[in-house]
């Protein structure tokens, strides 16, 4: 790839805006437009990452790392220079139009008071983890498409997407929304349709891994609503599974040589209904304590 071309793909992808798209916010703004906040590349306890919008550079005071958003990529991916390139090429073409669905999907969310019901329904109170998740409501028709070409999105390009189905309807019809790395899961509040539902695409890996990876244990669990419940509980050192099962991943780690223990939850219980049946962090630890290999 020419100097040019790598030049054009910074260009196309600003730094802030790549950082901001993976949950970075600044937490104090400097002079001459550039910020401060917390670093995405170490634990870090007091702002120390910097941001210079206008040159496209990042630097951070803590662990010594810094670069443009190429190297930015390579580093909180973990990945060599070709395999960033890739992922900023697939970022730049999809994620704007996944990124504007998901903002689209949040402002519905508040709107409609059978999605607030469910979530309550779900354990899910906290205005605070709704924001970390980015939860949003697909209410369905055709809302999604309108205001998606309003914006100046061809109709191609969302069928591509998976957003939109050939008839022309919204293809999330009544599902709480979690944006994913590069797609979107739909959680239906109709029993007459499937429960889970993703975008074409890639579904597997865990969720929020760049976040909890860096603590030294680890909570796995299956779902994002048993996700969503530890999180609000405090436990913020959990992942979750999408696209496969737990249990069959932490078999896995051990076969590598990765410690996992097992939770025992009450018979019939999974963490999602452990807490909306009145269980809480104190007794959640005393599981977590009590956990077996």
């Amino acid at each position: 790839m020419s100097c040019q071309a790598l030049d054009e793909l910074k260009q196309q992808i600003p730094l802030l805006d790549y950082l901001q798209a993976h949950d970075w916010q600044p937490a104090r703004q400097l002079s001459r437009g550039r910020w401060m906040g917390l670093c995405p590349l170490h634990s870090d306890h007091k702002p120390s990452f910097l941001v210079d919008p206008g040159k496209s550079l990042f630097y951070c005071y803590g662990c010594g790392r810094g670069g443009d958003v190429i190297r930015f990529a390579e580093l909180y991916h973990q990945v060599k220079f070709p395999q960033a390139l890739a992922l900023l090429h697939q970022w730049r073409g999809l994620a704007p139009l996944l990124h504007e669905a998901a903002s689209f999907y949040r402002m519905q969310l508040h709107r409609h008071g059978e999605a607030i019901a469910y979530l309550h329904q779900r354990g899910v109170r906290s205005p605070e983890l709704i924001e970390h998740m980015r939860i949003g409501y697909a209410p369905g028709g055709g809302c999604l498409r309108r205001w998606l070409t309003q914006l100046g999105y061809p109709l191609p390009a969302l069928l591509q997407a998976g957003l939109v189905t050939a008839v022309g309807y919204d293809a999330y019809t009544r599902r709480i929304v979690f944006p994913l790395e590069g797609n979107l899961y739909g959680r239906s509040l109709s029993a007459l349709a499937p429960p889970h539902r993703f975008l074409p695409g890639a579904k597997g890996g865990l969720y929020a891994w760049e976040q909890v990876r860096r603590y030294p244990e680890v909570i796995l669990v299956e779902g994002l609503f048993d996700y969503a419940v530890l999180w609000q509980a405090g436990f913020y050192n959990v992942t979750c599974a999408m696209g496969q099962a737990a249990q069959w991943l932490a078999r896995r780690l051990r076969e590598r040589g990765v410690n996992a223990r097992r939770i025992s939850l009450p018979d019939g219980h999974d963490p999602n209904s452990f807490f909306v049946q009145d269980g809480d962090a104190r007794q959640f630890q005393s599981l977590l304590e009590a956990a077996l290999p």
